[in-house]
Order: C-alpha cells, then structure tokens, then sequence
C-alpha cells in the first residue's frame, strides 16, 4: 500500500531568486560622454590654438603680397587687405639667390632623403633579424650615439679630412643617419609576423625579396613617417651649410631665410621706395613663405600615416 506524501506548496520567489537587473559596467571617466561645459571647453581651446597657428601664418602671407604702400601704413606687418601685389615673388624668383637657393634646398632634401631612407631601411631589418652578424655590439654602438657626441670641432675635422668641405655632400653626409628613426623602423620590422618571414624563407625567398616585396609594402605607414622626418629635417637645416660651406652661391634657402629675415641682409636687386619693387618686409616674408610651401604640400599625403606610423613602430619593439 502506497503511502502519500503531503507537501507544502513554495511560492515562486521561494524556487527561484528575482533576477537582478543587468548594470552597464563602469567605465573609466576619459570614456565618458562629455557634457556641455566640456565641449564648450575644448571647442574654446581648439579656436584658441587654431588663432595661435594661423593668425601669425595670415599675416606673413597677407604681408607679402600688400604694395609697399599698405605695408608702409600698417607700419610694418599687414593685418588688414589693402593693395596687393605680387612684385615681392617676382623680384625673389627672377632668377636671383633666392631662386638658387631653393634648387638647392630642392636637391639636397630629395637626394638626402632618398640616401637616409635606404641606409635605415637596411640597417633597421638587418638588425631585426635573429642572428644577424654583430647584431648587439652594432646595436650598442647606435644607441651610444643618441646620448653622446663628439662636439662641432671633431665633427669639422672629420668632415675636412674626408674633403666634403665646401660640397654638396656636407650638407647630407652628416646627418644622414638617425639613430631615432633606425630604432623605430627596427621595431616595427620585429613587430611583423614570423611566420609571413618564414613562409617566403621556405618558399626560396632571399633576404633582398623578403624585404623589398614582402616586408616594405607591409610598413608603407611607418615608412611614410620616416622619410616625412628626415625630409623636414633636411629642408629645414642651416647648421651644416654655415659650418662646412663657404660658396654663398651653394647656401640653402634656410640659410637665405636666416640672413634675410633675422640678420636683415637685404635682398639683391632691391630698389628704394617708389620704384615699384618690393618693400623690404614683403621680400623677407615672400622668402618665409616659400620656404613653408613643400611642407604644406607633403604633410597632408602623410597625415594620415602620421600616427599609426609612430605608435606602431614604438609599440612594437
């Protein structure tokens, strides 16, 4: 005979638990939303900034393009339209030293880029491959060099004992080579997958191959930084050409600039006041002018590199 057992009924909440409502977790305060007084905030300090950059840059360009009349009014620098003329780019593009200067300038960046960017490609994936011939000593020796230097007169004696006085070659011999940019393209280039290295190893791929088809179209960002900072670098150096050149004819814009606007050389073939030449502030900033145009038509075509290039290359190593 079966016997039954009488149980008491449980209530539901008894069973089984409520179940909690889902909190977002927390997140830092950098992500959160911003609200009205931080935007209003950071919109202020961009105008700001914005102001900063561009008021100085409006003046020098709206200076050298105003008559020797407006400047003459405004007492020096432009801030307002008045009569614009273009005498001050004809006069410093007529073929004169400023012309000269800047196929300089044009030649000694070009050139000196494209020689940096093949010894520090080189130098950087020998040293990011294992096992590569006096890898830690050579290494050493480069970061040795970023905290200590000879000094200028060591430096003069070697680049006279070379007989690079006096040449083109002085100007991007000596700073051909930056240990910075090596280590950043050696990082990124250990930061590249083994197994894409090894997979063209095995499929008979040399060195050479390995990098030049495989290694370089993978770093385009990294690549495109580099050659951006030696490209500057070489554009806006002066140092050089006042310590090893002697030839005024063989001087780089930045060193036209330098005695132009800061040593207040006047330019060559200025006429005095009503002649229709240029006023001397429009000469000196026609030559500013110029000597920031290739930066502002290279930088955009690299911007977008700019900081993955950077951040990946330092990440990486």
């Amino acid at each position: 005979m079966s016997t039954l057992t009488n149980k008491a009924p449980t209530p539901a909440s008894a069973a089984k638990p409520p179940r909690q409502p889902r909190t977002k977790p927390e997140r830092p305060i950098w992500d959160e939303e911003p609200g009205a007084a931080a935007k209003a905030g950071k919109i202020g300090v961009l105008a700001v900034v914005v102001l900063a950059v561009l008021g100085p840059l409006y003046t020098i360009v709206l200076t050298s393009i105003s008559s020797q009349a407006t400047i003459m009014q405004a007492g020096g620098l432009v801030l307002v339209p008045g009569e614009i003329s273009f005498a001050a780019y004809q006069q410093i593009l007529n073929g004169g030293v400023v012309t000269r200067a800047v196929l300089v300038s044009v030649g000694v960046t070009a050139t000196g880029t494209a020689l940096s960017m093949v010894v520090s490609i080189l130098c950087a994936y020998g040293l990011s491959r294992p096992g590569s011939f006096a890898h830690t000593p050579i290494l050493f020796t480069l970061l040795i060099t970023m905290f200590f230097s000879a000094g200028i007169i060591p430096a003069y004696l070697l680049v006279s004992g070379l007989g690079l006085i006096n040449t083109y070659w002085a100007l991007i011999l000596p700073s051909c080579i930056s240990v910075f940019n090596i280590i950043i393209l050696r990082g990124f280039f250990m930061g590249i997958d083994r197994g894409i290295l090894d997979s063209a190893r095995i499929d008979g791929a040399s060195e050479w191959r390995t990098l030049t088809q495989i290694v370089l179209p993978m770093s385009k960002a990294v690549t495109a930084v580099i050659a951006l900072f030696y490209g500057v670098g070489y554009w806006n150096a002066f140092f050089n050409a006042i310590l090893y050149i002697n030839d005024s004819s063989m001087n780089p814009l930045q060193v036209v600039l330098r005695s132009y606007v800061l040593q207040g050389v006047s330019v060559p073939g200025q006429v005095d006041v009503g002649t229709g030449a240029a006023a001397g502030p429009a000469l000196q900033m026609a030559v500013i002018v110029l000597a920031m145009i290739p930066i502002l038509i290279v930088y955009p075509f690299v911007q977008k590199h700019f900081t993955k290039g950077v951040m990946i290359g330092a990440v990486k190593g």
